[in-house]
């Protein structure tokens, strides 16, 4: 014969279940990405920066050689690129 159970027991087994339950629930909901995701943003947004930039300077040198003019091109499209990297940067890191 089995022994009488305890309802006090019972009940705090199911608090128990149902505590654990609600952990899952929320842990799905708010979920926190892996480290590889986290990697990955960062790779996205280096080359979100460094894009800009390679692609004024390459520009500017050859605008540079067409017009003989040192590096004035140069400097001015790697600013610019500069500038446009870091802007999208920081609107795809603000977007919603």
């Amino acid at each position: 014969m089995t022994p009488p159970r305890d309802r006090r027991q019972d009940r705090r087994m199911e608090q128990a279940a149902d505590r654990q339950a609600a952990r899952e629930v929320a842990k799905r909901k708010d979920h926190e990405p892996g480290i590889g995701h986290r990697l990955g943003q960062i790779g996205v947004l280096g080359w979100m920066i460094v894009t800009p930039m390679l692609l004024g300077l390459f520009l500017g040198r050859w605008f540079d050689r067409l017009a003989g003019t040192g590096i004035t091109f140069a400097a001015a499209l790697l600013m610019a690129g500069v500038a446009l990297g870091f802007w999208s940067a920081w609107k795809w890191m603000h977007r919603p």
